[in-house]
Protein backbone atom coordinates (compact mmCIF):
# COMPACT_ATOMS: atom_id res chain seq x y z
CA UNK A 1 0.00 0.00 0.00
CA UNK A 2 1.45 3.43 -1.04
CA UNK A 3 0.98 6.52 1.01
CA UNK A 4 2.73 8.53 3.71
CA UNK A 5 4.29 7.29 6.68
CA UNK A 6 4.12 8.81 10.01
CA UNK A 7 5.46 7.96 13.77
CA UNK A 8 2.74 5.52 15.46
CA UNK A 9 1.60 7.25 19.12
CA UNK A 10 0.72 4.11 20.37
CA UNK A 11 3.98 2.56 20.32
CA UNK A 12 4.31 0.55 16.73
CA UNK A 13 7.07 3.18 15.26
CA UNK A 14 6.39 3.95 12.09
CA UNK A 15 2.71 3.29 9.81
CA UNK A 16 1.78 3.90 6.56
CA UNK A 17 -1.17 5.93 6.08
CA UNK A 18 -4.29 4.85 4.31
CA UNK A 19 -6.66 6.99 2.84
CA UNK A 20 -9.31 7.20 4.43
CA UNK A 21 -13.46 8.54 3.46
CA UNK A 22 -16.16 8.40 6.10
CA UNK A 23 -19.63 9.01 5.02
CA UNK A 24 -21.54 9.26 7.97
CA UNK A 25 -24.81 10.67 9.64
CA UNK A 26 -24.03 11.55 13.41
CA UNK A 27 -25.43 10.26 15.64
CA UNK A 28 -23.71 9.59 18.87
CA UNK A 29 -21.61 5.99 17.78
CA UNK A 30 -20.92 8.01 14.26
CA UNK A 31 -19.39 11.08 16.78
CA UNK A 32 -17.42 8.55 17.99
CA UNK A 33 -16.24 6.51 14.82
CA UNK A 34 -15.11 10.07 13.58
CA UNK A 35 -12.78 10.88 16.93
CA UNK A 36 -11.64 7.53 16.16
CA UNK A 37 -10.68 8.26 12.62
CA UNK A 38 -9.24 11.51 13.30
CA UNK A 39 -6.61 9.95 16.36
CA UNK A 40 -5.33 7.15 14.20
CA UNK A 41 -2.26 7.72 13.12
CA UNK A 42 -3.07 4.42 10.31
CA UNK A 43 -4.72 6.90 7.81
CA UNK A 44 -5.25 10.56 6.36
CA UNK A 45 -8.93 11.60 6.85
CA UNK A 46 -9.38 13.02 3.72
CA UNK A 47 -13.03 14.20 3.84
CA UNK A 48 -16.47 13.63 5.81
CA UNK A 49 -19.47 13.30 3.65
CA UNK A 50 -23.10 13.10 5.73
CA UNK A 51 -26.12 11.56 4.75
CA UNK A 52 -29.88 11.75 6.15
CA UNK A 53 -30.13 9.27 8.77
CA UNK A 54 -30.11 9.79 12.86
CA UNK A 55 -31.33 13.31 12.13
CA UNK A 56 -31.81 14.94 9.22
CA UNK A 57 -28.85 15.99 6.95
CA UNK A 58 -28.76 19.69 8.04
CA UNK A 59 -27.87 18.52 11.32
CA UNK A 60 -25.88 15.67 10.25
CA UNK A 61 -24.37 18.12 8.30
CA UNK A 62 -23.42 20.73 11.31
CA UNK A 63 -22.43 17.73 13.55
CA UNK A 64 -20.04 16.22 11.57
CA UNK A 65 -18.39 19.86 11.30
CA UNK A 66 -18.24 20.58 15.28
CA UNK A 67 -16.80 16.61 16.13
CA UNK A 68 -14.33 17.43 13.41
CA UNK A 69 -13.80 20.68 15.34
CA UNK A 70 -13.59 19.53 18.85
CA UNK A 71 -11.07 16.91 17.56
CA UNK A 72 -8.81 19.62 16.35
CA UNK A 73 -9.12 18.38 12.50
CA UNK A 74 -11.47 21.32 11.75
CA UNK A 75 -9.12 21.66 8.33
CA UNK A 76 -11.29 18.15 7.01
CA UNK A 77 -13.73 19.35 4.48
CA UNK A 78 -17.21 18.58 4.90
CA UNK A 79 -20.03 18.14 2.29
CA UNK A 80 -23.42 17.54 2.61
CA UNK A 81 -25.42 14.81 0.41
CA UNK A 82 -28.43 12.97 0.26
CA UNK A 83 -31.74 14.38 2.40
CA UNK A 84 -33.82 11.43 2.01
CA UNK A 85 -33.74 7.84 0.56
CA UNK A 86 -33.68 6.83 -3.62
CA UNK A 87 -37.16 5.70 -3.35
CA UNK A 88 -39.35 6.05 0.29
CA UNK A 89 -40.58 9.05 0.89
CA UNK A 90 -39.79 9.38 4.36
CA UNK A 91 -36.83 8.63 6.32
CA UNK A 92 -36.75 6.79 9.70
CA UNK A 93 -35.04 9.48 12.59
CA UNK A 94 -33.58 7.97 15.24
CA UNK A 95 -34.48 10.54 18.12
CA UNK A 96 -35.13 8.20 20.88
CA UNK A 97 -31.76 7.27 20.84
CA UNK A 98 -29.56 9.90 19.92
CA UNK A 99 -31.44 12.38 21.00
CA UNK A 100 -33.26 15.34 19.34
CA UNK A 101 -29.46 16.98 18.35
CA UNK A 102 -28.16 13.49 17.55
CA UNK A 103 -25.74 13.78 20.02
CA UNK A 104 -27.29 12.47 23.21
CA UNK A 105 -28.28 16.11 23.62
CA UNK A 106 -24.68 17.43 24.29
CA UNK A 107 -24.04 20.73 22.80
CA UNK A 108 -20.81 21.29 20.89
CA UNK A 109 -19.11 23.93 20.17
CA UNK A 110 -19.49 25.92 16.97
CA UNK A 111 -17.33 25.27 14.20
CA UNK A 112 -15.44 27.80 12.28
CA UNK A 113 -15.52 26.06 9.11
CA UNK A 114 -18.55 25.75 7.05
CA UNK A 115 -19.89 22.75 5.09
CA UNK A 116 -18.62 22.89 1.16
CA UNK A 117 -20.78 24.53 -1.48
CA UNK A 118 -20.11 21.21 -3.55
CA UNK A 119 -23.00 18.22 -3.12
CA UNK A 120 -21.40 15.19 -1.69
CA UNK A 121 -21.93 12.74 -4.32
CA UNK A 122 -19.84 15.66 -7.08
CA UNK A 123 -17.08 15.68 -4.30
CA UNK A 124 -16.98 12.21 -3.47
CA UNK A 125 -16.34 11.89 -7.33
CA UNK A 126 -14.08 14.37 -7.57
CA UNK A 127 -12.66 13.17 -4.97
CA UNK A 128 -11.73 9.79 -5.95
CA UNK A 129 -10.96 10.86 -10.02
CA UNK A 130 -8.10 13.63 -8.02
CA UNK A 131 -6.44 11.05 -5.71
CA UNK A 132 -3.38 9.72 -7.17
CA UNK A 133 -2.91 7.27 -3.66
CA UNK A 134 -5.71 4.33 -3.13
CA UNK A 135 -8.66 5.52 -1.48
CA UNK A 136 -10.73 3.34 1.52
CA UNK A 137 -14.08 4.31 1.73
CA UNK A 138 -15.82 3.73 5.29
CA UNK A 139 -19.93 4.30 4.98
CA UNK A 140 -21.70 4.65 9.04
CA UNK A 141 -24.75 6.09 7.45
CA UNK A 142 -27.50 5.02 5.05
CA UNK A 143 -25.81 4.12 1.51
CA UNK A 144 -27.96 6.48 -0.38
CA UNK A 145 -24.98 8.65 -1.43
CA UNK A 146 -23.01 5.67 -2.45
CA UNK A 147 -25.29 4.25 -4.78
CA UNK A 148 -26.11 7.41 -6.23
CA UNK A 149 -22.25 8.03 -6.69
CA UNK A 150 -22.64 4.30 -8.58
CA UNK A 151 -25.45 5.86 -10.33
CA UNK A 152 -23.93 8.94 -11.68
CA UNK A 153 -20.27 8.50 -12.10
CA UNK A 154 -19.40 4.62 -11.98
CA UNK A 155 -15.89 5.56 -12.93
CA UNK A 156 -15.52 7.51 -10.13
CA UNK A 157 -16.77 4.04 -7.75
CA UNK A 158 -14.72 2.09 -9.70
CA UNK A 159 -11.58 3.93 -7.67
CA UNK A 160 -12.85 2.93 -4.52
CA UNK A 161 -9.69 0.28 -3.43
CA UNK A 162 -11.92 -0.66 -0.27
CA UNK A 163 -15.29 -0.12 0.88
CA UNK A 164 -16.01 -0.96 4.61
CA UNK A 165 -20.18 -0.55 5.69
CA UNK A 166 -21.54 -0.83 8.85
CA UNK A 167 -25.27 -2.05 7.91
CA UNK A 168 -26.97 -5.34 7.84
CA UNK A 169 -27.83 -7.89 10.30
CA UNK A 170 -28.19 -11.73 9.94
CA UNK A 171 -29.96 -12.40 13.49
CA UNK A 172 -32.63 -9.67 15.02
CA UNK A 173 -32.42 -6.14 13.96
CA UNK A 174 -32.23 -3.11 15.92
CA UNK A 175 -35.05 -0.84 13.56
CA UNK A 176 -37.26 -3.58 13.09
CA UNK A 177 -37.53 -7.16 14.09
CA UNK A 178 -35.78 -8.69 10.81
CA UNK A 179 -33.89 -5.03 9.87
CA UNK A 180 -30.93 -2.70 10.99
CA UNK A 181 -31.02 0.96 10.62
CA UNK A 182 -28.96 1.86 8.17
CA UNK A 183 -29.76 -0.70 5.42
CA UNK A 184 -33.47 -0.31 6.70
CA UNK A 185 -33.54 3.41 6.07
CA UNK A 186 -32.65 2.87 2.45
CA UNK A 187 -32.94 -0.66 1.21
CA UNK A 188 -32.53 -0.04 -2.40
CA UNK A 189 -29.47 2.04 -1.93
CA UNK A 190 -28.49 -0.83 0.41
CA UNK A 191 -29.02 -3.38 -2.70
CA UNK A 192 -27.39 -0.99 -5.43
CA UNK A 193 -24.39 -0.85 -3.17
CA UNK A 194 -24.24 -4.71 -2.12
CA UNK A 195 -24.43 -6.16 -5.51
CA UNK A 196 -22.18 -3.31 -7.55
CA UNK A 197 -18.95 -5.84 -7.35
CA UNK A 198 -17.31 -3.38 -5.48
CA UNK A 199 -14.71 -4.79 -2.97
CA UNK A 200 -17.19 -4.22 -0.30
CA UNK A 201 -16.43 -5.56 3.49
CA UNK A 202 -19.94 -5.50 5.55
CA UNK A 203 -19.81 -4.97 9.38
CA UNK A 204 -23.29 -6.03 11.00
CA UNK A 205 -25.15 -5.66 14.13
CA UNK A 206 -23.57 -9.49 14.61
CA UNK A 207 -20.44 -8.23 15.19
CA UNK A 208 -20.61 -5.00 16.62
CA UNK A 209 -23.38 -5.89 19.22
CA UNK A 210 -20.37 -7.46 21.20
CA UNK A 211 -18.54 -4.00 21.28
CA UNK A 212 -19.99 -2.66 24.29
CA UNK A 213 -18.19 0.01 26.21
CA UNK A 214 -18.55 -0.42 29.75
CA UNK A 215 -19.01 2.24 32.16
CA UNK A 216 -15.58 2.22 33.77
CA UNK A 217 -14.16 2.79 30.10
CA UNK A 218 -16.28 5.68 29.88
CA UNK A 219 -14.80 6.77 33.32
CA UNK A 220 -11.44 7.00 31.90
CA UNK A 221 -12.13 8.51 28.46
CA UNK A 222 -13.58 11.37 30.35
CA UNK A 223 -11.30 12.18 32.61
CA UNK A 224 -8.66 12.01 29.39
CA UNK A 225 -9.60 15.77 28.75
CA UNK A 226 -12.00 18.32 26.86
CA UNK A 227 -11.95 15.94 23.57
CA UNK A 228 -12.45 12.55 26.53
CA UNK A 229 -15.21 14.52 28.59
CA UNK A 230 -17.14 15.78 25.55
CA UNK A 231 -17.15 11.90 23.84
CA UNK A 232 -18.05 10.83 27.47
CA UNK A 233 -21.19 12.47 27.74
CA UNK A 234 -21.86 11.48 24.50
CA UNK A 235 -21.85 8.15 25.62
CA UNK A 236 -23.06 8.86 28.73
CA UNK A 237 -26.71 9.24 27.34
CA UNK A 238 -26.15 6.58 25.21
CA UNK A 239 -25.56 3.93 28.17
CA UNK A 240 -28.39 5.18 30.01
CA UNK A 241 -30.48 4.49 26.77
CA UNK A 242 -28.79 0.71 26.72
CA UNK A 243 -29.14 0.00 30.40
CA UNK A 244 -32.84 1.13 30.46
CA UNK A 245 -34.16 -0.12 26.92
CA UNK A 246 -32.30 -2.79 25.85
CA UNK A 247 -30.67 -4.08 29.24
CA UNK A 248 -27.53 -3.56 27.69
CA UNK A 249 -24.21 -3.59 30.24
CA UNK A 250 -22.25 -1.26 27.82
CA UNK A 251 -22.88 1.04 25.06
CA UNK A 252 -22.43 -0.43 21.80
CA UNK A 253 -20.65 1.52 19.25
CA UNK A 254 -21.68 0.17 15.98
CA UNK A 255 -19.92 2.63 13.67
CA UNK A 256 -16.12 2.50 15.73
CA UNK A 257 -15.68 -0.72 15.38
CA UNK A 258 -16.40 -0.55 11.41
CA UNK A 259 -14.13 2.91 11.65
CA UNK A 260 -11.48 -0.07 13.13
CA UNK A 261 -12.09 -2.06 10.79
CA UNK A 262 -11.18 0.44 7.96
CA UNK A 263 -8.03 1.73 9.89
CA UNK A 264 -6.96 -1.58 10.67
CA UNK A 265 -7.62 -3.81 8.22
CA UNK A 266 -8.14 -7.19 9.85
CA UNK A 267 -9.31 -6.60 13.13
CA UNK A 268 -12.13 -8.36 12.30
CA UNK A 269 -12.30 -12.17 10.77
CA UNK A 270 -14.34 -11.93 7.70
CA UNK A 271 -15.55 -14.34 5.42
CA UNK A 272 -17.00 -14.13 1.52
CA UNK A 273 -20.93 -14.55 1.53
CA UNK A 274 -23.62 -14.01 -0.78
CA UNK A 275 -25.77 -10.96 0.26
CA UNK A 276 -28.85 -9.36 -0.80
CA UNK A 277 -31.26 -6.89 0.24
CA UNK A 278 -35.49 -7.09 0.81
CA UNK A 279 -36.46 -4.10 -0.76
CA UNK A 280 -40.11 -5.34 -0.57
CA UNK A 281 -42.92 -3.12 1.33
CA UNK A 282 -43.48 -6.40 3.38
CA UNK A 283 -42.72 -7.35 7.39
CA UNK A 284 -39.17 -8.30 5.85
CA UNK A 285 -38.43 -4.85 4.01
CA UNK A 286 -34.38 -4.21 5.17
CA UNK A 287 -33.45 -7.45 5.89
CA UNK A 288 -30.03 -8.69 4.73
CA UNK A 289 -30.08 -12.20 3.54
CA UNK A 290 -26.97 -14.22 3.92
CA UNK A 291 -25.93 -17.45 2.08
CA UNK A 292 -24.00 -19.11 4.52
CA UNK A 293 -23.76 -22.53 2.96
CA UNK A 294 -20.56 -22.10 1.72
CA UNK A 295 -18.28 -18.85 0.76
CA UNK A 296 -19.05 -18.21 -3.52
CA UNK A 297 -15.97 -18.27 -5.60
CA UNK A 298 -14.26 -14.54 -5.87
CA UNK A 299 -15.80 -12.60 -8.85
CA UNK A 300 -18.84 -14.86 -9.26
CA UNK A 301 -21.83 -12.26 -9.66
CA UNK A 302 -25.53 -12.58 -10.13
CA UNK A 303 -28.16 -9.68 -11.42
CA UNK A 304 -30.99 -11.20 -9.73
CA UNK A 305 -32.94 -8.00 -7.51
CA UNK A 306 -35.78 -7.41 -6.36
CA UNK A 307 -38.44 -6.41 -8.10
CA UNK A 308 -41.64 -5.85 -7.11
CA UNK A 309 -41.04 -6.91 -3.90
CA UNK A 310 -39.56 -10.42 -4.43
CA UNK A 311 -36.35 -11.62 -2.20
CA UNK A 312 -33.40 -12.27 -4.75
CA UNK A 313 -32.19 -15.78 -4.68
CA UNK A 314 -28.77 -15.14 -4.99
CA UNK A 315 -26.12 -11.66 -3.79
CA UNK A 316 -22.86 -10.26 -4.69
CA UNK A 317 -19.97 -11.91 -3.18
CA UNK A 318 -18.89 -9.37 -0.33
CA UNK A 319 -16.91 -9.99 3.11
CA UNK A 320 -18.65 -10.14 6.05
CA UNK A 321 -17.55 -9.66 9.50
CA UNK A 322 -17.63 -12.64 11.57
CA UNK A 323 -16.29 -12.45 14.29
CA UNK A 324 -14.20 -9.75 16.19
CA UNK A 325 -11.17 -9.71 19.06
CA UNK A 326 -13.34 -8.20 21.49
CA UNK A 327 -10.68 -7.11 23.95
CA UNK A 328 -8.35 -5.81 21.06
CA UNK A 329 -10.88 -4.03 19.66
CA UNK A 330 -11.86 -1.90 22.91
CA UNK A 331 -8.55 -1.39 23.57
CA UNK A 332 -7.83 0.27 20.44
CA UNK A 333 -11.24 2.46 20.46
CA UNK A 334 -10.37 3.33 24.09
CA UNK A 335 -6.89 4.25 23.32
CA UNK A 336 -7.77 6.16 20.72
CA UNK A 337 -10.22 8.71 22.23
CA UNK A 338 -7.69 8.71 25.46
CA UNK A 339 -4.98 10.17 22.79
CA UNK A 340 -6.91 13.38 22.48
CA UNK A 341 -5.83 14.23 26.29
CA UNK A 342 -2.01 13.90 25.76
CA UNK A 343 -1.49 16.27 22.81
Amino acid sequence: MRGTETADPFGRGSVRRRQLLIDTDPGVDDAIALLVAAASPEVELLAVTTVFGNVPVQQTTENALRILALAGADDIPVAAGAQRPLVHPQPHRAARVHGANGLGGVELPLAVRSAEATPAVRFLAELLHGSSLPVTVCSIGPLTNIALLLGTDPGAAARIERLVVMGGEYGSGDVEPAAEFNVWSDPEAAQRVLRSGLPITVVGLDVTRATAMNAAAIARIGASGPVGSAAAEMLAHHLDHYMRVQGGRGVVIHDALAVLEAVIPGVLGTVARKVTVDCGHGPGRGRTWVDRRTGPAPGLQDDAQSAGGAVPRQGVPVQVAETVDLPRALTEIEARLRSYGAR
